[in-house]
């Protein structure tokens, strides 16, 4: 609405200008009042030519695929707007006197008609060029609307695809605990619930604070850990962090969450080493875990790290590198990434 009032507002001052120059640029020329009542009455014909195009033939007609009806009708406003051109010129305000006395002025044929449509025709360009600008304009923010729509609900998918998958891995490690230990698996419930209160409320926004990912990623690992084999060795390092850095929710779980999964053997000595750093505008993550080749591989071992991938490619494009390699009964992953608009 506000848009459409400064749109009315501008298209007024632009036409109270050129109709106040005439005045401006000849009243000082002796007898010049016909020349200024000439240029109005050019005006008023490019005026309506204008209008007429703006607010009728260019929408009901060139925009609806209907483009020869659009120049014929054209073609006879111009004849019509010609026509009463020439048949207002003969009065006697358009002519100029001397001693009272009206003089005739006589001029070209050819050169009359020219002078007389060539601006109406070129108003009905301008017109055409303006609507057809602003109807490009008007798609364009419409098509980034419709892609920033799509875009929202792709990430909002896979976002809500982390939250299940992470639950039922939680979940499996809790059933373990019920018959062996069932204080744990009560403690283990109390800390699950935490974890979803963050899931579905502080996750549910597009930017969360990065203490808030690093506290979801400690009792994350408490929780783990009340069910691992005592042959597991675990390192972690996370910074204090005193700025207000913000980065997209659940970004963090995955490494760790397939760490716990994939990386540790109930009889082998197994570990996972954990180190987040943050060095000016950059995030650099890591997660290392023992890998055991001969261990049967999971199907879904990967839908973790690739429902990441996806996230990163339309949250932070250009702004990530995220790697994966296994060597040496090694398993590492590691990001990279600015969190930086």
């Amino acid at each position: 609405m506000q848009k459409g009032y400064l749109k009315i507002i501008l298209h007024s001052f632009l036409w109270l200008v050129v109709f106040i120059y005439p005045i401006a640029s000849l009243n000082h020329i002796p007898n010049g009042q016909y020349l200024i009542n000439r240029n109005w009455l050019s005006i008023s014909s490019i005026f309506l030519a204008f209008y007429i195009n703006y607010f009728v033939l260019v929408d009901q007609f060139f925009f609806k695929s209907k483009k020869v009806l659009f120049y014929i009708l054209n073609f006879f406003l111009i004849i019509i707007l010609y026509a009463l051109l020439q048949k207002l010129l003969q009065s006697n305000v358009f002519h100029p006197t001397i001693n009272g006395e009206l003089i005739r002025e006589v001029r070209s044929g050819a050169m009359t008609t020219v002078q007389l449509m060539l601006p109406i025709i070129l108003s009905i360009g301008m017109c055409v060029g303006l609507k057809v600008n602003s109807r490009f304009n008007k798609n364009r923010i419409l098509l980034q609307q419709v892609k920033q729509t799509q875009l929202d609900t792709e990430i909002k998918y896979l976002k809500y695809q982390v939250q299940p998958h992470f639950l039922f891995n939680t979940l499996n490690n809790i059933y373990a605990l019920i018959d062996s230990s069932p204080f744990l698996a009560k403690e283990s419930i109390h800390t699950l619930s935490k974890l979803m209160r963050y899931l579905l409320h502080d996750a549910s926004i597009n930017r969360v604070p990065i203490v808030k990912e690093i506290e979801f990623l400690e009792r994350y690992i408490d929780l783990m850990q009340l069910r691992v084999s005592a042959n597991l060795t675990l390192k972690k390092s996370f910074p204090i962090v005193n700025q207000p850095i913000q980065i997209a929710p659940l970004l963090l779980i995955s490494f760790v969450e397939n760490a716990f999964k994939h990386g540790i053997d109930a009889i082998q000595p197994s570990f996972i080493y954990i180190d987040l750093t943050i060095e000016n505008d950059c995030i650099n993550y890591a997660v290392t875990n023992s890998s055991f080749p001969e261990k049967e591989k999971v199907t879904d071992s990967g839908i973790g790290l690739e429902n990441l991938k996806k996230r990163l490619e339309l949250l932070y494009p250009n702004k990530f590198k995220l790697t994966t390699r296994e060597e040496n009964n090694e398993y590492i992953a590691t990001l990279i990434l600015n969190f930086k608009k």
